[in-house]
């Protein structure tokens, strides 16, 4: 039996929402970002976890694009009682994790921006880039949310070529 006081943890590509006296929502973060969303008047709100900003034809859950991953949460705030309008984001998340490949952390935390500039909901707070993982903890009827840093990320560097010495012969 769970515990209802136990936050409730979601992971890549998951979500989760709730009313007033619902539990707080955790997740961990890296080059992920996790939109908190919620309506201050109505004591609604939830949070998503996105791997990437689109879908490139990979076999993935729906709610691992980020597009996908907000308009569900949008749609299951909206059958909670929240009014598109007075939606509020707090977002977190979008780290370098791994050098010298694309940046996915900076491409998912410019998604996020443009979408609720787009959709014209406000962005109430923001902890995007750098190179450390986080945790985030939200509670969804007050929008309230806090973030712990994970230790500076060991960022991996792609293998490089061994260094060539031309006195050294091997046989």
């Amino acid at each position: 039996m769970s515990n209802p006081m136990r936050p409730q943890h979601i992971s890549q590509g998951e979500y989760a929402a709730s009313g007033e006296g619902g539990r707080s929502i955790t997740t961990i973060l890296g080059s992920c970002v996790a939109s908190c969303v919620y309506d201050e008047g109505a004591k609604v709100g939830g949070m998503n976890h996105f791997l990437l900003p689109e879908s490139n034809n990979v076999s993935v859950q729906a709610a691992s694009f980020g597009v996908n991953a907000m308009e569900l949460l949008i749609n299951d705030l909206i059958k909670l009682g929240a009014r598109r309008g007075q939606l509020k984001c707090k977002v977190f998340g979008g780290a370098r994790m791994i050098e010298g490949l694309s940046d996915v952390g900076q491409k998912n935390a410019h998604f996020i921006l443009e979408f609720l500039r787009r959709e014209g909901i406000e962005c109430a707070g923001q902890s995007l880039g750098g190179t450390q993982a986080r945790r985030v903890e939200f509670w969804p009827d007050s929008g309230r949310a806090r973030q712990k840093l994970l230790g500076e990320a060991q960022i991996f560097e792609p293998v490089k070529a061994p260094e060539v010495y031309s006195d050294v012969e091997l046989f």
